[in-house]
């Protein structure tokens, strides 16, 4: 993955951090976009210029109408283009059916499948002119897993499911020149202390679901994101990859 030109979404944290260091030596170039983790983009950040990359830090919320736009046109104009774009921001609802509102359903698609068309549109000039370019998309175990023993995210799950779905299109409708993939990752290890709030039989029984029976390592996660947008995956386009300990099996 060397001497590439790389906007990461979600980036100030947890699987979007992780891409973005395992990206860091001499010539990549990385555009970190967080809704409004500054401190957290920008440790990444010093993580890549001391390991030899550049990195710039952008900030601003997905959903809102321009935002996706204009994180694409600045992170080119730092980057001097882009060869590729990993769309991970998100966020996880697990609010109930009988209790989520509109607003709250829309913005679960705004922030997720609609941010990721956004993006997407913007993306294309500047990634047609890039070398051997790549969008690679984040979904979730959660828009395939419905059991009654299983935690249920109703409006993320019809989100992440618009959004592979806006995977499968784009990946037909940008081929041959560029490669459209998602990675869904299953239940995956937070930054240290996001778990805090969770019971610990609560956590056990999480876990124990889990054919594989531990979470997923968030570099385990971006090692498949970046094998999608690496030279590499030239002939892999259209598809979602599975990193989830076997719980989709």
């Amino acid at each position: 993955m060397a001497a590439r030109r790389i906007l990461v979404t979600g980036a100030a944290s947890g699987i979007g951090a992780a891409c973005a260091r395992l990206l860091a030596g001499p010539g990549n170039a990385l555009a970190l976009h967080t809704r409004k983790n500054r401190d957290g983009a920008d440790r990444v950040a010093a993580h890549l210029r001391e390991h030899g990359g550049t990195a710039t830090v952008l900030l601003g919320d997905l959903a809102q109408a321009g935002e996706p736009e204009r994180a694409v046109e600045e992170a080119a104009a730092a980057l001097g283009g882009l060869d590729v774009v990993i769309a991970n921001a998100g966020f996880a609802d697990r609010t109930p059916l009988s209790q989520l509102t509109d607003e709250a359903f829309a913005y679960s698609h705004a922030s997720i499948a609609f941010a990721l068309l956004r993006l997407a549109r913007a993306a294309k000039p500047h990634l047609a002119k890039g070398e051997q370019p790549r969008l690679v998309a984040v979904s979730s175990f959660v828009a395939h897993v419905f059991r009654l023993e299983q935690p249920l995210f109703p409006a993320s799950a019809a989100a992440k499911a618009g959004l592979e779905a806006l995977v499968k299109a784009l990946a037909i409708e940008w081929a041959p020149e560029i490669t459209v993939n998602a990675v869904a990752p299953g239940f995956t290890r937070k930054d240290p202390g996001a778990h805090a709030a969770m019971d610990p039989k609560a956590f056990q029984d999480r876990v124990s679901r889990i054919p594989m029976r531990r979470l997923g390592e968030t570099e385990e996660v971006a090692a498949a994101i970046l094998f999608l947008a690496s030279p590499a995956a030239g002939y892999v386009t259209g598809q979602v990859l599975h990193v989830d300990g076997g719980i989709t099996a």
